[in-house]
Protein backbone atom coordinates (compact mmCIF):
# COMPACT_ATOMS: atom_id res chain seq x y z
CA UNK A 1 0.00 0.00 0.00
CA UNK A 2 3.11 2.35 0.79
CA UNK A 3 3.88 2.43 -2.68
CA UNK A 4 0.70 4.00 -4.21
CA UNK A 5 -1.88 6.07 -3.48
CA UNK A 6 -5.73 4.27 -2.46
CA UNK A 7 -7.43 5.01 -5.50
CA UNK A 8 -9.72 2.09 -5.78
CA UNK A 9 -12.19 2.45 -2.95
CA UNK A 10 -15.27 -0.31 -2.88
CA UNK A 11 -18.05 0.73 -0.15
CA UNK A 12 -20.84 -1.87 0.92
CA UNK A 13 -23.98 -0.91 2.15
CA UNK A 14 -26.39 -2.64 3.93
CA UNK A 15 -29.60 -1.19 4.14
CA UNK A 16 -30.91 -2.05 7.43
CA UNK A 17 -34.63 -0.57 8.16
CA UNK A 18 -34.34 3.06 6.76
CA UNK A 19 -33.11 5.24 4.45
CA UNK A 20 -30.01 6.72 6.53
CA UNK A 21 -27.37 3.95 5.75
CA UNK A 22 -27.69 4.30 1.77
CA UNK A 23 -28.39 8.24 2.37
CA UNK A 24 -24.52 8.50 3.92
CA UNK A 25 -23.01 5.54 1.53
CA UNK A 26 -24.07 7.90 -1.49
CA UNK A 27 -23.55 10.84 -0.48
CA UNK A 28 -19.89 9.38 0.45
CA UNK A 29 -19.71 7.70 -2.24
CA UNK A 30 -20.05 10.72 -4.97
CA UNK A 31 -18.09 13.05 -3.08
CA UNK A 32 -15.15 10.59 -2.81
CA UNK A 33 -15.40 10.26 -6.95
CA UNK A 34 -15.75 13.89 -7.59
CA UNK A 35 -13.86 15.63 -4.93
CA UNK A 36 -11.08 13.15 -4.52
CA UNK A 37 -11.03 11.67 -7.96
CA UNK A 38 -11.29 7.93 -6.81
CA UNK A 39 -12.57 4.93 -8.42
CA UNK A 40 -15.64 3.98 -6.65
CA UNK A 41 -17.99 1.11 -6.19
CA UNK A 42 -20.80 1.27 -4.78
CA UNK A 43 -21.92 -2.50 -3.03
CA UNK A 44 -25.77 -2.20 -2.19
CA UNK A 45 -28.08 -5.04 -0.95
CA UNK A 46 -31.11 -3.77 -1.49
CA UNK A 47 -31.20 -1.69 -4.77
CA UNK A 48 -35.39 -0.84 -4.75
CA UNK A 49 -34.68 0.98 -0.90
CA UNK A 50 -32.05 2.43 -2.43
CA UNK A 51 -33.81 3.95 -5.67
CA UNK A 52 -35.60 5.93 -3.40
CA UNK A 53 -32.24 8.15 -2.71
CA UNK A 54 -31.07 7.65 -6.13
CA UNK A 55 -33.87 7.81 -8.75
CA UNK A 56 -31.74 7.17 -11.42
CA UNK A 57 -31.29 3.62 -10.50
CA UNK A 58 -32.40 0.64 -12.61
CA UNK A 59 -32.97 -2.35 -10.22
CA UNK A 60 -32.72 -4.94 -12.80
CA UNK A 61 -29.06 -4.10 -13.51
CA UNK A 62 -26.12 -5.84 -11.75
CA UNK A 63 -24.00 -2.69 -11.95
CA UNK A 64 -24.45 0.87 -13.27
CA UNK A 65 -22.33 3.84 -13.16
CA UNK A 66 -24.40 7.22 -11.78
CA UNK A 67 -22.77 10.11 -11.15
CA UNK A 68 -19.37 8.69 -11.65
CA UNK A 69 -20.14 6.09 -8.60
CA UNK A 70 -20.07 2.60 -10.12
CA UNK A 71 -23.05 0.74 -8.20
CA UNK A 72 -23.19 -2.90 -8.00
CA UNK A 73 -25.70 -5.56 -6.25
CA UNK A 74 -24.46 -6.88 -2.92
CA UNK A 75 -23.88 -10.91 -5.20
CA UNK A 76 -21.56 -9.16 -7.44
CA UNK A 77 -19.28 -8.64 -5.01
CA UNK A 78 -18.46 -12.57 -4.87
CA UNK A 79 -16.95 -12.03 -8.50
CA UNK A 80 -14.90 -9.12 -8.70
CA UNK A 81 -11.29 -8.45 -7.61
CA UNK A 82 -10.80 -6.44 -3.92
CA UNK A 83 -10.15 -2.83 -4.54
CA UNK A 84 -7.43 -0.96 -2.41
CA UNK A 85 -9.88 -0.28 0.36
CA UNK A 86 -12.77 -1.79 1.33
CA UNK A 87 -14.89 0.51 2.97
CA UNK A 88 -17.36 -1.43 5.62
CA UNK A 89 -20.17 0.86 6.56
CA UNK A 90 -21.72 0.84 9.94
CA UNK A 91 -20.16 -2.88 10.80
CA UNK A 92 -22.57 -4.79 7.70
CA UNK A 93 -20.03 -7.29 7.63
CA UNK A 94 -18.21 -7.85 4.34
CA UNK A 95 -19.57 -10.35 1.69
CA UNK A 96 -17.57 -13.19 2.81
CA UNK A 97 -16.07 -14.58 -0.96
CA UNK A 98 -14.60 -10.59 -1.08
CA UNK A 99 -13.00 -11.01 2.57
CA UNK A 100 -11.73 -14.28 0.88
CA UNK A 101 -10.29 -12.53 -2.00
CA UNK A 102 -8.84 -9.71 -0.30
CA UNK A 103 -5.40 -10.29 0.21
CA UNK A 104 -3.01 -7.99 1.79
CA UNK A 105 -3.35 -5.32 -0.54
CA UNK A 106 -6.59 -4.28 0.18
CA UNK A 107 -6.85 -2.32 3.31
CA UNK A 108 -10.31 -2.85 5.57
CA UNK A 109 -11.91 0.19 7.28
CA UNK A 110 -15.49 0.08 9.15
CA UNK A 111 -16.71 3.10 9.37
CA UNK A 112 -18.73 3.25 12.42
CA UNK A 113 -22.23 5.54 13.38
CA UNK A 114 -21.82 9.01 13.93
CA UNK A 115 -21.92 10.30 18.20
CA UNK A 116 -21.04 13.29 20.04
CA UNK A 117 -19.96 10.91 22.90
CA UNK A 118 -16.47 11.41 24.19
CA UNK A 119 -15.43 7.72 24.04
CA UNK A 120 -15.29 8.47 20.20
CA UNK A 121 -12.16 10.83 20.02
CA UNK A 122 -10.39 7.76 21.91
CA UNK A 123 -11.85 4.80 19.62
CA UNK A 124 -11.28 6.51 16.60
CA UNK A 125 -8.88 5.43 14.46
CA UNK A 126 -7.98 1.89 16.16
CA UNK A 127 -7.22 -1.14 14.67
CA UNK A 128 -8.17 -4.90 15.57
CA UNK A 129 -5.58 -7.20 14.75
CA UNK A 130 -7.68 -9.81 15.25
CA UNK A 131 -9.19 -10.18 11.87
CA UNK A 132 -7.15 -10.97 8.59
CA UNK A 133 -6.54 -7.84 6.94
CA UNK A 134 -6.59 -5.91 10.27
CA UNK A 135 -9.57 -3.87 10.53
CA UNK A 136 -9.60 -0.16 10.80
CA UNK A 137 -12.14 1.88 12.92
CA UNK A 138 -13.00 4.92 12.17
CA UNK A 139 -15.66 6.98 13.71
CA UNK A 140 -17.18 10.10 12.45
CA UNK A 141 -17.60 12.91 15.06
CA UNK A 142 -17.75 16.57 15.89
CA UNK A 143 -14.35 17.48 16.81
CA UNK A 144 -10.94 17.66 14.96
CA UNK A 145 -10.14 14.29 17.02
CA UNK A 146 -12.46 12.38 15.38
CA UNK A 147 -13.44 11.16 11.98
CA UNK A 148 -15.10 14.68 11.16
CA UNK A 149 -19.07 15.03 9.55
CA UNK A 150 -19.87 14.47 5.88
CA UNK A 151 -19.53 17.48 4.23
CA UNK A 152 -19.11 18.39 0.44
CA UNK A 153 -17.34 21.90 -0.14
CA UNK A 154 -19.88 23.74 -1.01
CA UNK A 155 -23.14 22.65 1.29
CA UNK A 156 -22.63 25.24 4.01
CA UNK A 157 -22.56 28.10 1.07
CA UNK A 158 -25.29 26.47 -0.94
CA UNK A 159 -27.59 26.22 2.21
CA UNK A 160 -26.96 29.79 3.09
CA UNK A 161 -28.29 30.62 -0.72
CA UNK A 162 -31.17 29.01 -0.54
CA UNK A 163 -31.70 30.77 2.77
CA UNK A 164 -31.23 34.54 1.07
CA UNK A 165 -33.91 33.17 -1.90
CA UNK A 166 -36.63 32.43 0.99
CA UNK A 167 -39.87 34.72 0.68
CA UNK A 168 -40.31 36.43 3.89
CA UNK A 169 -44.31 35.60 5.35
CA UNK A 170 -46.09 35.61 9.02
CA UNK A 171 -45.92 31.88 8.99
CA UNK A 172 -43.20 29.80 10.89
CA UNK A 173 -42.16 26.97 8.18
CA UNK A 174 -40.92 23.71 9.76
CA UNK A 175 -40.68 20.62 8.32
CA UNK A 176 -41.32 17.46 9.61
CA UNK A 177 -39.04 14.32 9.38
CA UNK A 178 -39.41 11.72 12.43
CA UNK A 179 -39.37 7.98 13.43
CA UNK A 180 -43.39 6.97 13.57
CA UNK A 181 -43.18 6.27 17.16
CA UNK A 182 -42.60 9.96 18.31
CA UNK A 183 -45.62 11.73 19.71
CA UNK A 184 -47.27 13.46 16.27
CA UNK A 185 -50.54 13.97 17.19
CA UNK A 186 -49.16 16.06 20.17
CA UNK A 187 -46.35 18.17 18.21
CA UNK A 188 -49.73 18.69 15.55
CA UNK A 189 -51.96 19.73 18.24
CA UNK A 190 -49.26 22.40 19.84
CA UNK A 191 -48.65 23.50 16.69
CA UNK A 192 -51.99 24.28 15.84
CA UNK A 193 -52.67 26.13 19.67
CA UNK A 194 -49.18 28.03 18.44
CA UNK A 195 -49.79 31.77 18.49
CA UNK A 196 -48.06 32.11 15.18
CA UNK A 197 -49.46 30.58 11.61
CA UNK A 198 -47.38 27.72 10.93
CA UNK A 199 -46.37 25.77 7.61
CA UNK A 200 -45.58 22.11 8.43
CA UNK A 201 -43.98 20.22 5.25
CA UNK A 202 -43.95 16.79 5.35
CA UNK A 203 -42.28 14.86 3.09
CA UNK A 204 -43.55 11.53 2.73
CA UNK A 205 -42.57 8.93 4.93
CA UNK A 206 -43.84 6.13 7.31
CA UNK A 207 -45.20 9.09 9.69
CA UNK A 208 -48.42 9.90 7.22
CA UNK A 209 -50.91 7.40 8.98
CA UNK A 210 -50.14 9.57 11.89
CA UNK A 211 -50.95 12.49 10.63
CA UNK A 212 -54.10 11.07 8.60
CA UNK A 213 -55.20 9.71 11.84
CA UNK A 214 -54.50 13.44 13.65
CA UNK A 215 -57.37 14.73 10.80
CA UNK A 216 -59.57 11.94 11.12
CA UNK A 217 -58.87 10.59 7.32
CA UNK A 218 -58.03 6.85 6.42
CA UNK A 219 -55.48 8.11 3.69
CA UNK A 220 -53.64 11.28 2.34
CA UNK A 221 -52.19 11.94 -1.03
CA UNK A 222 -49.04 13.70 -1.58
CA UNK A 223 -49.72 17.24 -2.24
CA UNK A 224 -52.51 17.57 0.50
CA UNK A 225 -52.81 20.51 2.34
CA UNK A 226 -54.48 20.15 5.91
CA UNK A 227 -55.58 22.96 8.18
CA UNK A 228 -55.95 23.06 11.80
CA UNK A 229 -56.41 26.36 13.69
CA UNK A 230 -52.97 27.96 13.37
CA UNK A 231 -51.42 24.90 11.42
CA UNK A 232 -51.28 23.92 8.05
CA UNK A 233 -49.88 20.61 6.91
CA UNK A 234 -47.92 20.23 3.10
CA UNK A 235 -47.22 16.25 2.09
CA UNK A 236 -44.69 16.78 -0.04
CA UNK A 237 -42.84 13.40 -1.75
CA UNK A 238 -40.31 11.78 -0.35
CA UNK A 239 -37.44 14.58 -1.98
CA UNK A 240 -34.27 13.76 -3.54
CA UNK A 241 -31.15 14.55 -1.57
CA UNK A 242 -30.67 17.79 -3.13
CA UNK A 243 -34.44 18.96 -2.55
CA UNK A 244 -34.51 17.90 1.05
CA UNK A 245 -31.10 20.42 1.55
CA UNK A 246 -33.15 22.89 0.00
CA UNK A 247 -36.43 22.33 2.04
CA UNK A 248 -34.19 22.04 5.11
CA UNK A 249 -32.48 25.65 3.99
CA UNK A 250 -35.94 27.18 3.55
CA UNK A 251 -37.68 26.50 6.86
CA UNK A 252 -37.19 27.84 10.11
CA UNK A 253 -37.06 25.18 12.26
CA UNK A 254 -36.21 21.50 10.86
CA UNK A 255 -37.39 17.89 13.06
CA UNK A 256 -34.59 15.49 11.66
CA UNK A 257 -33.97 11.87 12.86
CA UNK A 258 -31.29 9.32 12.73
CA UNK A 259 -27.97 10.19 11.39
CA UNK A 260 -28.24 11.68 7.43
CA UNK A 261 -31.20 14.22 7.76
CA UNK A 262 -29.90 15.48 11.45
CA UNK A 263 -25.91 16.51 9.87
CA UNK A 264 -27.47 18.10 6.61
CA UNK A 265 -29.95 20.14 9.65
CA UNK A 266 -26.69 21.10 10.93
CA UNK A 267 -25.48 21.94 7.22
CA UNK A 268 -28.51 24.12 6.94
CA UNK A 269 -28.01 26.15 9.63
CA UNK A 270 -31.09 26.61 10.96
CA UNK A 271 -32.58 25.45 14.06
CA UNK A 272 -33.51 22.03 14.23
CA UNK A 273 -35.45 19.32 16.96
CA UNK A 274 -33.01 15.71 16.34
CA UNK A 275 -34.84 12.48 16.96
CA UNK A 276 -31.64 9.42 17.51
CA UNK A 277 -32.96 6.36 16.08
CA UNK A 278 -34.49 3.96 19.22
CA UNK A 279 -31.78 2.38 20.91
CA UNK A 280 -32.27 -0.46 23.68
CA UNK A 281 -31.11 0.26 27.47
CA UNK A 282 -32.13 4.23 26.59
CA UNK A 283 -28.46 4.34 24.41
CA UNK A 284 -30.38 7.22 22.37
CA UNK A 285 -31.03 9.21 25.22
CA UNK A 286 -27.24 9.28 26.05
CA UNK A 287 -26.72 9.96 22.69
CA UNK A 288 -28.77 12.69 22.58
CA UNK A 289 -27.52 14.06 25.72
CA UNK A 290 -24.46 13.73 24.45
CA UNK A 291 -24.96 16.04 21.46
CA UNK A 292 -27.05 18.55 23.06
CA UNK A 293 -24.16 19.29 25.63
CA UNK A 294 -21.59 19.59 22.53
CA UNK A 295 -23.67 21.44 20.40
CA UNK A 296 -25.36 23.90 23.08
CA UNK A 297 -22.02 24.24 25.37
CA UNK A 298 -21.95 28.21 24.80
CA UNK A 299 -25.73 28.48 24.66
CA UNK A 300 -27.72 31.12 26.86
CA UNK A 301 -29.60 29.01 30.00
CA UNK A 302 -32.59 30.30 28.82
CA UNK A 303 -32.34 28.89 25.35
CA UNK A 304 -30.82 26.24 26.62
CA UNK A 305 -33.23 24.98 29.15
CA UNK A 306 -36.00 25.55 26.11
CA UNK A 307 -33.93 23.35 23.79
CA UNK A 308 -33.68 20.22 26.26
CA UNK A 309 -36.97 20.06 27.23
CA UNK A 310 -38.13 19.56 23.51
CA UNK A 311 -35.67 17.28 22.84
CA UNK A 312 -36.14 15.19 25.90
CA UNK A 313 -40.15 16.07 25.73
CA UNK A 314 -39.98 14.43 21.71
CA UNK A 315 -38.03 11.65 22.90
CA UNK A 316 -39.84 10.44 25.71
CA UNK A 317 -43.47 11.27 23.53
CA UNK A 318 -44.80 13.48 25.73
CA UNK A 319 -44.77 17.26 24.18
CA UNK A 320 -46.77 20.05 25.27
CA UNK A 321 -48.32 23.26 23.56
CA UNK A 322 -45.93 24.55 26.79
CA UNK A 323 -42.94 23.16 25.85
CA UNK A 324 -43.18 23.85 22.35
CA UNK A 325 -44.48 27.44 23.01
CA UNK A 326 -41.57 28.44 25.18
CA UNK A 327 -39.14 26.44 22.22
CA UNK A 328 -40.72 29.37 19.69
CA UNK A 329 -40.16 31.92 22.63
CA UNK A 330 -36.48 31.65 22.32
CA UNK A 331 -35.89 31.12 18.68
CA UNK A 332 -34.80 34.43 18.44
CA UNK A 333 -31.65 33.53 20.12
CA UNK A 334 -31.35 29.65 19.04
CA UNK A 335 -31.52 30.65 15.14
CA UNK A 336 -28.27 32.89 15.18
CA UNK A 337 -26.12 30.35 17.68
CA UNK A 338 -27.30 27.81 15.74
CA UNK A 339 -26.19 29.38 12.48
CA UNK A 340 -22.77 30.35 14.57
CA UNK A 341 -21.90 26.76 15.71
CA UNK A 342 -22.49 25.17 11.81
CA UNK A 343 -20.19 27.61 10.83
CA UNK A 344 -17.44 26.67 13.17
CA UNK A 345 -18.44 23.05 12.23
CA UNK A 346 -17.83 23.99 8.48
CA UNK A 347 -14.36 25.10 9.66
CA UNK A 348 -13.07 21.37 10.32
CA UNK A 349 -12.09 18.90 7.96
CA UNK A 350 -14.86 16.99 6.48
CA UNK A 351 -15.51 13.07 6.86
CA UNK A 352 -14.18 11.77 3.17
CA UNK A 353 -10.72 14.12 3.63
CA UNK A 354 -10.43 12.42 6.73
CA UNK A 355 -10.90 9.41 5.30
CA UNK A 356 -8.59 10.02 2.21
CA UNK A 357 -5.68 11.30 4.73
CA UNK A 358 -6.21 8.27 6.71
CA UNK A 359 -5.71 6.00 4.31
CA UNK A 360 -2.56 7.91 3.07
CA UNK A 361 -0.82 7.53 6.81
CA UNK A 362 -1.53 3.80 6.45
Amino acid sequence: MSHHVAKRWDIFCRIVDNFGDIGICWRLSQQLAHEHNLQVRLFIDDLVIASHIIPTLNCELKSQVINQVEIFTWQSAKTVQPADVALETFSCELPADYLAAMQGNTVWVNLEYLSAESWVAEFHARSSNNTKPARHFFFPGFTEATGGLIRETDIFQKSQLNTNKQQETDALKVSLFCYPHAPIADLLNAMAESNLHIDCYVPTSSILPHIAAFFNLNVIEIGSKLSKKNLNIHIVPFLSQTDYDQLLASCDINFVRGEDSWVRAIWAGKPFIWQPYLQTENTHVTKLNAFLDLFYADCCVHAKAAIYKIHSAWVTGNITSDIWQNYLNTLHVIKPYTLNKASQLATQTDLASKLVIFLQKL
